[in-house]
């Protein structure tokens, strides 16, 4: 093996084009409230180069820079509805046509002790 992700080199294009999509709302977020790269590198705790990635969505920066990105622009709680169970359409779907409908009928109760 020759140690390099596959996935973080070529994800796959839905993929590719969210993190570009996340990191232009990033940046946009960043301007309006005229912060500077170097200012919110210092304020989450990273350097500049991790801030710039993120805004051009390179797959291999970290979720945790990106979500601390999202808390520093006051957008944290949107990334809580991402992948919200609840809103599964298709897993709950899934998930009731494995339900049991009914128990199995009880042999009764055996008085041999």
């Amino acid at each position: 093996m020759n140690g390099t992700n596959k996935l973080l080199q070529a994800p796959p294009y839905p993929v590719e084009q969210s993190l570009k999509r996340l990191g232009e709302n990033l940046r946009t977020a960043r301007i309006r409230r005229n912060i500077t790269i170097a200012s919110a590198a210092e304020r989450i705790g990273t350097g500049p180069r991790a801030v710039m990635d993120a805004e051009k969505g390179k797959p291999s920066t970290g979720m945790v820079v990106y979500a601390a990105l999202l808390w520093l622009y006051d957008l944290l709680s949107e990334l809580d509805e991402v992948g919200d169970p609840s809103s599964d359409n298709e897993g709950l779907m899934l998930e009731s046509t494995r339900q049991r409908t009914r128990a199995r009928k009880s042999k009764g109760l055996d008085n041999d002790f």
